[in-house]
């Protein structure tokens, strides 16, 4: 008895460190099929996000560039990013920036492989836009991080609505007619001040996107006509000057 006993609990413990080790070995292939998991979902992700950003380019006819961001500012004063692409890859100052869903910023500042973004909620930052309703011409301009657009000197008479979406007028030589730019959402008539205080929620995913889109100069893609809601405001984009967006003033 004694012996077996001895035999017994040495068995109860060799059996208790091989059930140890298959565990051990269970949670680490547990862990990396977890991580191949996210890491697949990452890229799911991020294929969606393209798949995005072509078919936007796509409806707007443009042709465009992929870019990606490589770091963001974290100054709530200054609302700018850096992306993987500069001069050798054709980016020049003042050109647009788009994500998916419309007007993300515009390049400020290029180097051979990166290039720096100012984003739409810079205050330094302000656009030329009209309302898409009614064609209505007046400027955003930003307010910094975690505030909302601004549009600027409109009277209190202004034809303009919560739910307005606000599109670029194409002036300054910048941005092409068209791209969405941001919803008014608020429309307030301050007793004793000149113009209207208007918040606008910019369109695109400026605090979430990865991917953007450069818009290159030049003549639009060619485009079977199904895929064009509005052929006439497309025509009408295509004869903005591109020539000007090198040298144009940085609204």
């Amino acid at each position: 008895m004694p012996t077996s006993l001895v035999d017994w609990i040495e068995d109860f413990f060799q059996d208790r460190e091989q059930l140890r080790e298959k565990m051990a070995v269970l949670e680490a292939s547990n862990m990396l099929q977890n991580i191949r998991l996210q890491k697949m979902q990452a890229l799911e992700r991020e294929n969606m996000r393209l798949r995005e950003l072509l078919g936007s380019s796509f409806r707007l006819q443009e042709r465009v560039q992929v870019a990606e961001l490589l770091t963001v500012d974290l100054d709530p004063f200054s609302q700018q990013v850096v992306i993987d692409k500069g001069k050798n890859y054709g980016v020049y100052v003042g050109q647009p920036v788009l994500d998916a869903k419309g007007v993300m910023g515009q390049v400020t500042e290029t180097s051979p492989l990166s290039s720096r973004v100012v984003l739409l909620t810079d205050p330094s930052h302000s656009i030329p836009i009209q309302i898409n309703r009614n064609g209505l011409r007046a400027v955003v301009t930003g307010r910094g991080l975690g505030e909302k657009l601004q549009m600027d000197f409109l009277p209190h008479n202004a034809d303009i609505r919560v739910g307005d979406l606000l599109v670029t007028s194409g002036l300054g030589g910048r941005f092409p007619v068209g791209y969405p730019v941001g919803e008014v959402i608020a429309v307030d008539f301050p007793q004793g001040k000149a113009f209207a205080d208007i918040k606008v929620e910019p369109a695109a995913n400026l605090a979430t996107s990865r991917e953007v889109m450069l818009v290159l100069p030049g003549e639009k893609i060619q485009a079977e006509p199904v895929a064009i809601e509005e052929p006439e405001a497309s025509e009408n984009a295509v004869e903005e000057p591109q020539e000007e967006q090198v040298n144009g003033d940085n609204s």
